[in-house]
């Protein structure tokens, strides 16, 4: 039974189903990558998932609790996070004001909150670094890694990003997907959206590929890396080494 687990979900927008019945899981510990290109439906099913839509049809459990139905607040007490695409940082706000916006559910425990502060600048030191810099100011990294840090405020059980390395140079990207990795070293699940293939298969155990709102392949990352569709869809031809 995994951690999290997506049962014929069907997702639209009006008169328009973007999603045709997906099924995906994420277990405990893991880190699995949705792959697909623009329009494939890979953020509507990021945003099924945290309660910013309501799907049409299906089932999505986390924990052994039903999300479908539940409001975004309810579904993140239960421990999901959600690293949006483009990161949605509140620019006008210092790095810590975004920080203890990402930890509102537990500003009434003040100990805890700056606990989570601290432990969050000892993971990351150079936004502790920048505590009092206004986030609109960071470099396009330093806003990924405030926007990841802002989700891990309130020590999610899973977190699901959206294309953490858009806009970023390729060592920057190299630096984030380190940290995402980490991350799940530490014991926090990821669901990756990412339109850099070669680097989420490098770090995910499992991958999906989603084509016009359909699973169209599913299996280990090292499999699909070789796999001569996705070879040539997403990795330009060549195999990547997934070691």
């Amino acid at each position: 039974m995994g951690l999290l687990e997506i049962r014929d979900l069907r997702v639209g927008y009006g008169n328009v189903e973007v999603l045709h019945g997906i099924s995906l899981d994420v277990g405990e510990g893991e880190i699995v990558a949705l792959l697909g290109s623009n329009g494939a439906g890979k953020t509507t099913t990021l945003r099924a998932i945290s309660g910013l839509i309501r799907p049409r049809a299906g089932q999505i459990v986390m924990g052994g609790h039903a999300l479908t139905g539940l409001r975004a607040h309810q579904i993140v007490a239960l421990g999901l996070g959600h690293v949006p695409e483009g990161r949605r940082m509140f620019g006008a706000l210092t790095v810590e004001e975004n920080l203890r916006l990402g930890g509102y559910l537990i500003r009434r425990d003040s100990a805890v909150l700056e606990q989570r502060i601290a432990d969050v600048y000892q993971t990351f030191s150079r936004l502790g670094e920048r505590r009092s810099q206004l986030a609109g100011t960071l470099s396009g990294g330093e806003q990924q890694m405030l926007a990841i840090a802002r989700a891990l405020m309130l020590r999610p059980r899973i977190i699901v990003l959206d294309e953490p390395s858009m806009g970023l140079a390729p060592k920057l990207v190299r630096a984030i997907f380190g940290m995402i990795a980490d991350i799940c070293k530490e014991g926090t699940s990821i669901l990756l959206v990412e339109q850099n293939a070669r680097q989420a298969l490098r770090i995910a155990q499992r991958a999906y590929v989603l084509e016009s709102g359909r699973i169209a392949l599913a299996g280990p990352a090292h499999e699909l890396a070789q796999d001569t569709r996705v070879r040539a869809a997403y990795l330009g031809g060549s195999a990547v080494a997934t070691e």
